[in-house]
């Protein structure tokens, strides 16, 4: 009989992944555990299975990405509202079938639909969102007049489960914020409270990063080339590309600067990822939040930070791209559009990435026709779950 009790290796084995990423899931609180009296985590075999999201057995990960369809002339609204949601990437569209496209390409955490939409166009996105059986943990928040959205909802049988209807724009952010935290009541993934500031989806963004398998790598010329853009364009000496693990900041890519990561707690970029645009310090060493830090009061003595946040495909944000000088300083706003560009494109070569394993992972895995060969230079493949 199978074993109703599991070690984080035990589950790590069923859900296909790392036990690094079940150890993840487990203490972010995606999987219920408890401790032994030993201090080891246990799980239960159904809790488990119950992150399984189907046949192919792999598990069904978070995302942060928000979907909006939306006539025209009120995207500018609902951008605008959902700008105070920090933890998430908006994606607006006015086009039905390419909100569907990128529905379908990678699982959002919530569609947001106008029930003003009315018509058999509105009827039909319903309706596809309704029989794809994958979308069980999207939220659908259809937004409009409770009249209205109840018989849009009704008309096509939508799962009330997975849909919502939201009386107005003010209630959108609230909604987002439910619908990206999911069930999961303690995503914290600290035994004790850190001394820096973190996101309130800090265990779900680890996660994220556990799978962009970026942290410990070797140095690439993709990344260094945009270390070196920012350093150059933004007369800066250092520039970084940081990652942000539960105890390390560590440099996937750096230049001006000898050392390979710090501490967590030295991260400047701790309060880059509580936002969504650039942050900025003009003079560290007045700035109370930093004052402190040895990067600072130590031998490195810097003065001025500037970082904006790197995303993966699902809308996590990773780390940053970050200039720092040992001067007090600024930016104007050509040079912070600057910094927010090369973001930017550190964000797509990580979501390339992201899509490149994904389609290799399809290819292997796609069912071989008669007499047919599998795709050369795949064997051996690791299977990447969804999302990934």
């Amino acid at each position: 009989m199978d074993k109703e009790i599991l070690t984080t290796a035990e589950a790590a084995k069923i859900l296909g992944v790392s036990v690094r990423t079940a150890q993840l899931l487990i203490e972010g609180g995606s999987i219920p555990s408890w401790k032994t009296p030993g201090g080891h985590r246990r799980v239960y075999r159904r809790d488990v299975l119950g992150v399984i999201s189907g046949p192919g057995q792999t598990p069904m990960f978070a995302s942060a990405r928000v979907i909006v369809i939306a006539r025209a002339e009120r995207i500018a609204d609902y951008e605008a509202v959902l700008a105070k949601v920090n933890y998430c990437v908006v994606e607006s569209y006015t086009d039905i079938y390419a909100a569907l496209l990128a529905i379908g390409s990678r699982l959002p955490a919530a569609v947001v639909i106008e029930a003003e939409q009315s018509g058999a166009s509105g009827l039909a996105v319903l309706e596809s969102l309704r029989s794809d059986p994958a979308l069980g943990r999207t939220q659908i928040l259809v937004v409009g007049h409770p009249a209205a959205a109840e018989r849009q909802i009704g008309a096509v049988g939508l799962d009330t489960g997975m849909t919502r209807f939201i009386g107005g724009l003010p209630a959108l952010p609230e909604a987002i914020k439910a619908a990206i935290r999911g069930a999961v009541e303690h995503p914290v993934p600290f035994e004790t409270p850190p001394s820096f500031p973190f996101p309130d989806n800090e265990g779900q963004r680890l996660l994220a990063l556990e799978r962009s398998g970026l942290v410990d790598t070797p140095p690439e010329d993709a990344f260094d080339r945009l270390t070196w853009l920012a350093a150059r364009s933004l007369d800066a000496p250092v520039a970084l590309l940081t990652l942000l693990t539960p105890t390390r900041q560590w440099f996937k890519s750096r230049y001006g600067l000898d050392m390979v990561e710090t501490p967590r707690g030295w991260a400047f970029c701790n309060y880059t990822i509580l936002q969504k645009g650039i942050m900025v310090a003009e003079n560290l060493a007045t700035d109370q939040r930093f004052a402190e830090n040895p990067a600072v009061s130590g031998e490195l003595g810097f003065r001025f930070y500037a970082g904006c946040p790197v995303v993966d495909p699902d809308g996590f944000t990773l780390g940053s791209l970050c200039v720092i000088d040992t001067r007090p300083r600024t930016l104007d706003a050509t040079q912070k559009q600057i910094l927010a560009n090369l973001a930017a494109l550190a964000s797509d070569e990580i979501k390339l990435r992201a899509t490149d394993r994904q389609l290799r992972w399809a290819i292997e895995h796609e069912t071989p026709k008669s007499g047919a060969a599998s795709a050369p230079g795949l064997a051996g493949t690791k299977r990447v779950p969804e999302n990934q």
